[in-house]
């Protein structure tokens, strides 16, 4: 066995899990092991809508092993990893270390408060089956407390929802929550009116989706201000806590603050080259590193720049594509051949707003409205993992259109999370942990 070339990908999200499924049918004599926190893949682009009781976390995960299963040469350690020893090519893992000829990294991203890390504990971000259920728990309690409020000043703070980040996850929450508020909910409480609560998105750009056409940002606005959401740009938030946000001068009195506004490259082998001011490492145009080429980063960790010369977006594309042609770069060094460049292909951008409202824009060509909330249907089920996940969550999209109801409406009991939470990909350095304790509602309610 000891001819054989032992590959490490750190990270079972898009770009990890890609880049193993193509090195794992590859003919070569390769030994992979897949690291990672978690013990399933998200499928992140819908975690938006386990957090506003659109679908289960069931519906939108799948076990590694499971996708793995076919590959006898692939190995799946559930474990933090620590530190990328480089020079003794090690990775150092709760769990000991682990040898390799290649590494990837895969790691994606947290959340960033823009140095207001404390924030996280009454505005949570949205990454991880935790939080969506942890922010789940916090938008359906805040109308059973509004439900028994006898004091309408604390009533209204129940009712009043504050979105900060106006990106797709910001636009996708708060036209869900719109959504949840105006026809999920409207008839289930005696006391209060759900479709009276008070949604606000906040962005401290001028404008919506940045990176999109004008005429698509107007779209988003008037769609959301349909779902009843009041959309506030070139609004900075500068101070948030338990009872609501500050911006500037102005005070909004609110219960549940969600954070959508930013985000952070995993800390996971930062030390290994260059970064950007989000944490991002540089990369080669092959995608390695320019000290170590022996070493991969892809996805959310990575900094490349298109042909416009921006970063590439941390979106499900960049990270497919990414994954893609570092397994086929991986192949080349094994078999003694040239690495190619990468070249992103921009298939195009898309976000959803709420019931049959969508914006899509692929080059000059732009839509919005139902037919581009059916074209971002058929895209996010095709990308889901497993015929069982694409099935029910076909019949739950079109039970919730018919019937404007979503089944997942349960608050968790909370438990005590007695290590950190992992990124976006499971797997993060420890300066990314976030403090034990921290209460969260548990995903069991499947």
């Amino acid at each position: 066995m000891s001819d054989r070339i032992k590959v490490v990908i750190v990270g079972a999200g898009f770009a990890g899990l890609r880049a193993a499924t193509i090195l794992a049918k590859a003919p070569d004599h390769l030994d992979i092991t897949v690291v990672d926190r978690r013990n399933h893949q998200l499928f992140q682009p819908l975690l938006y809508q386990v957090a506003t009781a659109g679908l289960s976390p069931a519906d939108i995960s799948w076990p590694i092993r499971t996708a793995l299963r076919p590959y006898r040469n692939v190995r799946v350690l559930m474990a933090e990893a620590k530190e990328v020893d480089a020079e003794a090519q090690q990775l150092v893992t709760c769990e000991g270390r682990v040898d390799f000829d290649y590494l990837v990294l895969a790691c994606g991203s947290t959340h960033s408060y823009f140095g207001n890390e404390h924030w996280s504990e009454v505005a949570p971000g949205l990454k991880t089956i935790g939080d969506a259920t942890t922010i789940r728990a916090k938008i359906l309690t805040s109308f059973e407390r509004a439900e028994t409020a006898s004091d309408i000043e604390e009533r209204q703070a129940h009712m009043t929802f504050v979105i900060v980040g106006g990106g797709p996850t910001g636009v996708e929450l708060a036209g869900s929550v719109g959504e949840l508020s105006r026809f999920t909910l409207s008839d289930d409480f005696r006391h209060i009116d759900p479709r009276q609560a008070r949604i606000i998105l906040v962005e401290a750009g001028p404008a919506l989706l940045a990176g999109y056409h004008e005429s698509l940002q107007r779209e988003a606005v008037d769609a959301l201000e349909g779902f009843g959401v009041q959309v506030w740009t070139s609004k900075k938030v500068t101070d948030v806590d338990e009872n609501g946000v500050s911006l500037g001068n102005e005070r909004v009195e609110a219960k549940t603050v969600l954070w959508a506004a930013g985000t952070k490259a995993s800390g996971l082998g930062r030390d290994l080259g260059a970064t950007d001011r989000v944490g991002r490492l540089q990369v080669n145009d092959d995608l390695s590193l320019n000290d170590h080429t022996n070493i991969f980063v892809a996805g959310d960790q990575a900094y490349f720049e298109g042909k416009d010369g921006q970063p590439l977006p941390g979106i499900a594309p960049v990270a497919i594509q990414q994954g893609k042609h570092l397994a086929r770069n991986l192949l080349a060094s094994v078999r003694s051949q040239p690495r190619t460049p990468f070249v992103y292909f921009d298939k195009g951008m898309m976000a959803t707003i709420g019931r049959a409202a969508a914006v899509l824009q692929t080059g000059r060509f732009r839509m919005s409205g139902f037919l581009a909330w059916v074209a971002w249907s058929v895209v996010h089920i095709f990308f889901l993992i497993g015929f069982r996940n694409r099935l029910l969550v076909s019949l739950q999209w079109l039970w919730s259109y018919f019937r404007y109801r979503r089944g997942a409406r349960l608050i968790a009991e909370p438990t005590t999370v007695l290590s950190s939470e992992p990124s976006s990909s499971g797997t993060h350095s420890s300066e990314n942990a976030r403090a034990k304790g921290r209460k969260v509602a548990s995903a069991g309610s499947r």
